[in-house]
C-alpha cells in the first residue's frame, strides 16, 4: 500500500469520478485505474462501483476512506514537522471564520501569512460557530474565528478572546422607524431576522430580549448576515449586527440599543497546532491576548 494509491482512493471519492481525480492528481486516468485496481487487489475487497452512469464507494470504500484521509494527513504533517525543524514552514493552513469577524482583519492576516509562507497551502471557510467548533475539535480544520455570547466558551478546543462588542439593529432606509437609540422592549413588536434558533449567532440576541423581559418574532431565519442584510434592505424585519460590522451597510439605518445583546469574538485551534497553525498563532499576537484552556 503506497500513500499514492491513497490519493487516488480520495481524489476518486471526493470527485465521484475517474476523469476528474486524474485530473486533480495530475496523472493520465489509466495509470490513476491501475493503481486503485492494484490497491483492491491487495486488499481483497472492491472499493468503488463503477458502471457507465456513476462511481460510488462500495461498503469497503466506506470503511478505508476515512483511514485513508488520516494516513495522507499524517504524513503531511510529517512533512511538515521536519521541515519546520529546519526553520521552513509547510503544510497546510485550514482556517473558519464566521462572516462578521471584527476583531481583527483576516483577510489582511491571511495576505501577510500567504507572504511570509509561500509553501503553506491556505484554505478558508466560512460557517457558524457551532459547525466550526466540530470542525477544528475533529481535526478537519486548524483554526477559526467564533463570535459567542459572553457566558459561552468553546469546548474541547484550546482557545482565545479577541475582544467584545456590542450588537446594533438595522432597518431599512424608509423604515417607519426614525430614532437613533431604543431599547429591546419598544422593538418587541417588530417582526425580526435572524439566525436560526439555537445557533450561536442567535442565542446572543434572544438572551438580551429574554433578560429584558420580551418576547419577539422571528418569522426569517437565516444562515449568513448577507442575507439577513438583504430581507432588512427590502423592509421585512429588523436585523441585528455586530456594531462594528453593520458600518459595511451604509444603506441601512442604525438604531443602537440602550440594552443591547453583546457577543464575545475567540479564536480556537485544534490541540497540538500544526506547524502552519502555530506559525499563524504567532502571527495575529497571541500574547496580547486572552487564552483559555481546551475546555470538556
Amino acid at each position: 500500500m503506497e500513500l499514492q494509491q491513497l490519493r487516488y482512493v480520495v481524489a476518486v471519492a471526493e470527485t465521484m469520478n475517474f476523469t476528474r481525480a486524474a485530473e486533480r492528481c495530475r496523472v493520465v486516468q489509466s495509470a490513476l485505474s491501475h493503481q486503485i485496481a492494484a490497491l483492491e487487489r491487495e486488499l481483497g475487497a472492491r472499493l468503488f462501483e463503477r458502471t457507465s452512469r456513476r462511481v460510488r464507494l462500495t461498503a469497503a470504500g466506506e470503511a478505508f476512506l476515512p483511514a485513508a484521509r488520516e494516513c495522507l494527513e499524517a504524513a503531511d504533517r510529517a512533512r511538515a514537522e521536519v521541515a519546520a525543524a529546519g526553520g521552513e514552514i509547510l503544510g497546510r493552513l485550514a482556517v473558519g471564520a464566521i462572516p462578521t469577524v471584527t476583531a481583527l482583519d483576516l483577510p489582511v492576516e491571511l495576505r501577510e501569512f500567504r507572504r511570509r509562507h509561500p509553501r503553506v497551502r491556505i484554505t478558508l471557510t466560512s460557517a457558524g460557530s457551532d459547525p466550526l467548533i466540530e470542525r477544528v475539535r475533529q481535526g478537519a480544520m486548524d483554526v477559526a474565528f467564533l463570535g459567542l455570547p459572553p457566558r459561552t466558551e468553546p469546548k474541547g478546543v484550546r482557545s482565545r478572546r479577541l475582544g467584545g462588542g456590542e450588537l446594533v439593529a438595522v432597518v431599512a432606509p424608509d423604515h417607519p422607524r426614525t430614532e437613533r437609540e431604543a431599547d429591546l422592549r419598544s422593538l418587541a413588536d417588530e417582526p425580526f431576522i435572524d439566525f436560526r434558533a439555537g445557533a450561536a449567532g442567535r442565542v446572543q440576541s434572544d438572551e438580551a430580549f429574554a433578560a429584558a423581559g420580551v418576547r419577539r418574532e422571528v418569522p426569517f431565519e437565516v444562515s449568513s448576515a448577507d442575507f439577513m442584510v438583504d430581507l432588512v434592505r427590502q423592509g421585512l424585519g429588523v436585523g441585528m449586527l455586530p456594531a462594528a460590522y453593520a458600518p459595511r451597510f451604509p444603506d441601512l439605518r442604525v438604531i443602537r440599543l440602550r440594552d443591547d445583546p453583546t457577543r464575545v469574538e475567540h479564536l480556537i485551534w485544534h490541540d497540538p497546532p500544526s506547524p502552519a497553525a502555530k506559525a499563524f498563532l504567532d502571527q495575529i499576537g497571541g500574547d496580547r491576548r486572552e487564552e483559555g484552556p481546551a475546555a470538556v
